[in-house]
């Protein structure tokens, strides 16, 4: 199969597209033909390797946590999928931008989304969710949610929206109406937040969700006056030190399929920053090191 791989950690031109040895799936697995892959910050943080001590890779290695695609080889112990399906997931920390993925948690694609869609969906929902669902019910609360325009942050802005809670969140100013239009009330980041706030929320912030790793988690427990009202997806020395909750992104097709759900319902709808083709991928992760994005970025294979 063609895939960019990495043999060295390095630069993003390290980025090679060479041939590379078809993957199967194991029992509980499925292997999908990939139409679209998303590029997330651990991506461009294992081929750098900033991770290297943490999460040691087997190199050649091919970057990529999540992808969409179709069907084409099922493992053993799977149910309710066929080959031919559509469907969008996760496998292991690399391996997805290339023609074939294996992986180890999926859902449906729903008719409502395309397949650079479909591949956004994937990490940043079940990093979302998982961060929502660790700060309890959302209906009549009032949520903040710092890094709102990122890819996991827009995520949790529209499924919080959907789920009842009445959300502000923090972007620089040119993504403020990307942020309205997603139904949060948007404001800028940085000193003077609970501020800023205490003007947009007047009765006050119930719940708070980090997705930028800025620094501001002292900032969010003061703003809702407990650490157990803080949930961080990036922040895990900082939630450790304050006591909030810290939340990893996990394999769950049940979150997947909660994604999925909510985007047949026209309720959650992934945001695509820029698309590439797989041969400038060393362009898309030198934009994910740049920061700042608005959704997601995404490698069309």
């Amino acid at each position: 199969m063609r895939a960019a791989r990495f043999h060295e950690y390095g630069k993003a031109e390290s980025l090679v597209i060479e041939q590379a040895p078809d993957p199967h799936p194991g029992p509980g697995e499925i292997r999908i033909r990939v139409a679209t892959a998303s590029v997330n910050p651990i991506d461009w943080k294992l081929r750098a390797g900033a991770l290297h001590q943490l999460i040691p890779l087997e190199l050649p290695a091919i970057p990529g946590r999540d992808g969409a695609g179709v069907v084409d080889e099922i493992g053993d112990g799977v149910h309710g999928v066929s080959i031919g399906d559509r469907v969008f997931g996760l496998g292991g920390v690399t391996g997805a931008t290339a023609e074939l993925l294996v992986l180890s948690a999926w859902a449906h694609t729903p008719a409502t989304w395309n397949d650079e869609q479909a591949a956004g969906a994937g990490l940043a929902s079940v990093t979302a969710m998982g961060g929502l669902n660790a700060l309890g019910s959302l209906p009549g609360r009032t949520l903040l949610v710092e890094g709102a325009a990122g890819g996991v942050g827009s995520a949790a802005v529209e499924i919080a929206v959907a789920q009842g809670a009445t959300v502000f969140g923090t972007a620089s100013e040119r993504n403020h109406g990307f942020l309205a239009a997603l139904g949060a009330v948007p404001t800028t980041y940085g000193p003077g937040l609970a501020q800023r706030l205490a003007t947009l929320a007047p009765h006050g912030v119930d719940i708070a969700l980090d997705t930028a790793a800025s620094g501001s988690l002292d900032d969010l427990v003061s703003i809702t006056g407990d650490p157990k009202r803080v949930a961080t997806v990036a922040d895990r020395a900082g939630g450790q030190r304050l006591g909030t909750h810290v939340v990893n992104a996990e394999n769950d097709s049940a979150l997947l399929s909660a994604a999925a759900n909510l985007g047949a319902q026209g309720r959650y709808t992934p945001r695509i920053e820029q698309t590439y083709p797989l041969e400038r991928i060393a362009d898309a992760h030198a934009h994910a090191e740049r920061g700042r994005t608005r959704g997601k970025l995404v490698i069309c294979i």
